[in-house]
């Protein structure tokens, strides 16, 4: 198994309620007509009271092209990286010279040299820090990172590992784009990012951790014939969202048949599991997880709060619901928990958590 030894949430300074910045970007996107009402109540019903930019909301009037936004992306995503890392290993106890493994993840900009090779000289990395850089997951990556660290922690036991997530959707936003999706993607996603320090079993056992989860097991799954449910189209205008009426349909009809298979193979049910961290994927998915898998009102409360606060911050999120899920009194030594997230392909990652002293 793999220990979590910190999560570090961040957010850019920015904030602002959602009502004033549904009337910058309906003055950007839609100034005039039945779309720009219509932006207005898809903004409205998101569940979503306020969010964190990249920049001052007025800096976006004035913001033009793919090649401007990226540099934004760019360069807050670095500022925003390196502060996650570095409050992550300050409360997992550790240096930046401890560091065997840094996979970065992101699906709002794109940056050769990566983001964390950016940080390596910054943050005081070892110059043969392996270095994972991961773009295309969107929302699933803050949960894939994780399993695909704990893959690489089970076979190097005394290692180090981080994961980093930084989504700046608001650089996303499509001026020339009426499309509901849109008009939805505009009220819905927000900026931040997060890092996750993660250790190998024999290196957990070195350490003074107070109680916390160790990863378990992992699933992930793959939804044939879906391609258009979620993703990018990318043109020279940059990012233009793909985004389905059907996502919370392929929740309804797969996700607790795979919980179910995935409990399983433990030896569990879902009755057995006492933390959901899920990712805030909007009103619908989350009402369609908590249908899906049967869970009591409250169950998600983590979810429906981030959501609110800081709306959907694509592969962040979860990490920020992660955040707060080890804020609350932790269960007993034993007990299990479930991370998930869903995203472009469309696809799904469970990750199974157990609490230990």
């Amino acid at each position: 198994m793999s220990r979590i030894a910190a999560v570090a949430p961040v957010l850019p300074p920015h904030r602002h309620t959602q009502a004033e910045i549904t009337e910058l970007f309906a003055d950007l996107v839609v100034p005039s007509g039945e779309k720009r009402a219509l932006l207005e109540r898809l903004h409205a019903s998101a569940g979503v009271r306020e969010r964190h930019l990249a920049m001052p909301l007025h800096a976006y009037r004035g913001l033009q092209g793919f090649t401007a936004a990226n540099g934004v992306f760019i360069d807050v995503g670095a500022e925003l990286g390196e502060q996650a890392i570095s409050t992550a290993l300050d409360a997992a106890g550790l240096d930046p010279q401890d560091v065997d493994v840094v996979l970065a993840t992101s699906v709002t900009g794109i940056a050769a040299p990566s983001l964390e090779a950016r940080l390596v000289s910054r943050l005081g990395l070892r110059h043969d820090v392996k270095r994972i850089p991961v773009f295309g997951l969107g929302c699933v990556a803050g949960a894939a990172g994780i399993a695909r660290l704990h893959d690489h922690l089970v076979g190097h036991p005394d290692d180090v590992a981080v994961l980093l997530s930084v989504e700046l959707c608001s650089l996303t936003v499509q001026r020339d784009d009426d499309s509901t999706a849109n008009l939805v993607a505009s009220g819905l996603f927000g900026d931040g990012a997060a890092a996750v320090v993660l250790v190998g079993e024999r290196r957990a056992g070195r350490m003074a951790l107070p109680p916390g989860p160790r990863v378990v097991a992992t699933r992930s799954r793959f939804y044939p014939d879906t391609e258009q449910v979620m993703g990018w189209d990318i043109g020279g205008t940059g990012f233009k969202i793909v985004l389905a009426a059907s996502v919370a349909d392929v929740v309804e009809a797969h996700l607790a048949d795979d919980m179910k298979g995935f409990l399983d193979d433990a030896g569990l049910s879902v009755a057995d599991v006492e933390r959901w961290i899920a990712h805030p994927g909007g009103p619908k998915v989350l009402r369609a997880v908590q249908a899906s898998l049967g869970l009591a009102d409250g169950a998600l409360r983590h979810a429906w709060e981030s959501l609110a606060a800081v709306g959907n911050l694509s592969s962040s999120s979860v990490l920020h619901v992660l955040a707060a899920t080890l804020d609350d009194e932790a269960p007993a030594p034993g007990r299990y928990g479930v991370l998930m997230a869903m995203g472009p392909g469309f696809c799904a990652e469970l990750v199974l958590l157990r609490w230990d002293a």
